[in-house]
């Protein structure tokens, strides 16, 4: 058990979706103030085989995953909260053979809608690769249990 109940959902909840798992996305750090993810550089992610780019697709879904993740950070209780908007604005392409951090954090959250923000990069927080603003509807306590995701989160046997 790890002192960071935070992180320790976070790698729960990251380690249910296939799609992390193909991407090899894992939490790194988790807090009130927001979530990082850590999706390492792969062959299979590359997206123009000459210069070894990761392709833009797979940035876009560890940015879609770490706001949706950044929901975590901030609800009591875990709901389903799928993505209503998601804008990706890219900086730079991402270095070759280097693993990709995205940091996301919830800035407003009313009843219906969590509103979120944040980043890629690579070496240096302050040089990102992409910037991402994103909205994810609140479906509440009801859903939490849709195919043994809110179980495999909680910690339980589905």
């Amino acid at each position: 058990m790890t002192e960071n109940p935070l992180l320790e959902r976070a790698t729960r909840f990251v380690s249910a979706l296939r799609h992390c798992q193909v991407l090899g996305i894992t939490a790194h750090q988790a807090s009130e103030e927001g979530i990082t993810l850590i999706m390492p550089y792969a062959t299979h992610l590359v997206g123009d085989p000459q210069s070894g780019v990761i392709h833009g697709g797979a940035l876009t879904s560890l940015m879609d995953t770490a706001c949706g993740m950044a929901t975590l950070c901030v609800l009591p209780e875990f709901e389903v909260c799928p993505t209503l908007d998601l804008r990706v604005d890219y900086m730079h392409p991402a270095a070759p053979h280097k693993p990709v951090y995205g940091f996301a954090q919830c800035y407003r959250v009313t009843t219906d809608v969590i509103f979120t923000r944040g980043f890629a990069f690579q070496d240096d927080p302050q040089q990102p690769i992409a910037h991402v603003v994103g909205t994810f509807m609140r479906m509440g306590k009801r859903l939490r249990g849709t195919q043994g995701l809110g179980s495999a989160i909680k910690g339980e046997q589905a």
